[in-house]
């Protein structure tokens, strides 16, 4: 049996770069199946670190740090993209890693990753990258209205502006420094999808259904499944070009797509996150088989989880926003009225302070049908004060 088959038994140590809300959600599902967690991060005070078996404090690339994971764990797993690749090809010398370390590079740049998807045949945004004024100067005039994206390290929308012309766009690559970006043709978006995909080392692989995503200032707001008014063609279409990346990739793990719908119908591959995501947290009260569940069995060499939908569910992403009055005066949320909503499910991510735009929970609101589900999200999103736009329901 291939070390990459070999299954690993509850009781087991499973390992976690990364000590945020997912490698939190991520050990409440691996303890779930019997197995304990160990978490590396630097921090003091993590949502992972309060509720992991282990906590081992060091910096991702601390081989000291590393080598102490290795040794109590079987299999590791990263949080987020931006750990270091270096630090998963290093600890997959003495342990199962997944996803690899090269998986995880391609995704760290935007620049690798576009031409990643772009070698598959799959459709990107028209694109440029840009490593110098030079590259804007010479940038193709259909490129404007474009956005600049810092090539490394941008999420939720940090790292991004959207730029009208050439001028702006010079002003913005000055204003981040002159680092490496790409400069992306401002398309005509008619929605967004995303689909949460698990490949297993055998190399099966299943899809989560296609999540349709509101964001507002670059930050995940709403996610409704079904994906409301997506025609099946579409939904079948994320699917495939889920599993093609995933493939291509020779990932292990899980990892999510998001997706920009055209008015002219074509489906366009925004970016890959490697690792569980926001859009697919849904999946915890909503599907046979959660995300951060799938991501476990993985690691254990087990066999994958259903990815069915039991119920409708539309998710709110909770940020520290909902902490302040009008005023700038803290307060507590009124989780009371939350919680008095049937087919409402909290999750609080367990940080000590709240901020504006930091991501402190959220909630999936179910029902027996779509309109029940709407229902349910408007009426915590009015308790909670997030405003919940039903339009496309």
């Amino acid at each position: 049996m291939s070390a990459q088959r070999e299954t690993l038994a509850p009781g087991e140590w499973l390992g976690v770069l990364g000590a945020g809300q997912l490698a939190r959600m991520f050990c409440h599902a691996a303890q779930s199946l019997g197995y304990r967690v160990a978490v590396l991060d630097p921090a003091d005070d993590s949502p992972a670190g309060a509720v992991a078996d282990l906590h081992i404090k060091a910096p991702y690339d601390d081989r000291q740090g590393l080598d102490a994971l290795a040794e109590r764990c079987r299999a590791v797993s990263t949080e987020f993209e931006n750990v270091p690749a270096d630090s998963l090809r290093y600890l997959a010398r003495s342990c199962r890693v997944s996803p690899s370390g090269d998986s995880v590079a391609v995704t760290q740049s935007r620049i690798d990753e576009k031409a990643f998807i772009a070698s598959l045949g799959i459709d990107v945004a028209p694109y440029a990258v840009i490593r110098n004024a030079a590259d804007l100067d010479a940038a193709d005039d259909t490129l404007f209205p474009g956005i600049l994206k810092q090539a490394r390290l941008g999420y939720d929308g940090k790292g991004q502006a959207r730029v009208a012309s050439r001028t702006e766009a010079q002003q913005a690559f000055a204003d981040f420094g002159g680092v490496d970006c790409v400069l992306e043709q401002a398309l005509a978006l008619d929605y967004e999808l995303s689909t949460v995909v698990a490949r297993h080392g055998d190399g099966s692989v299943i899809n989560y259904p296609a999540s349709r995503n509101e964001h507002r200032d670059g930050i995940l707001a709403v996610s409704t499944v079904p994906a409301p008014g997506v025609p099946p063609t579409v939904d079948s279409r994320v699917a495939e070009l889920g599993s093609a990346i995933a493939t291509g990739l020779g990932y292990h793990g899980v990892l999510c797509v998001e997706f920009f719908v055209l008015k002219d119908g074509r489906v366009v591959v925004n970016e890959i996150a490697p690792r569980p995501h926001n859009s697919g947290h849904y999946s915890i009260n909503a599907c046979l088989s959660s995300q951060f569940e799938q991501q476990a069995r993985i690691m254990a060499g087990m066999p994958l989880g259903s990815p069915t939908v039991t119920m409708p569910s539309v998710m709110l992403n909770i940020l520290g926003d909902i902490w302040f009055d009008q005023a700038g005066r803290q307060r507590e949320p009124d989780w009371a009225a939350v919680l008095s909503l049937a087919g409402a499910h909290l999750h609080l991510y367990g940080k000590t302070e709240a901020r504006q735009g930091r991501k402190m929970g959220h909630v999936t609101c179910v029902g027996q049908t779509p309109e029940q589900a709407w229902q349910t999200a408007r009426q915590a999103g009015a308790a909670l004060g997030i405003a919940v736009d039903a339009s496309h329901a």
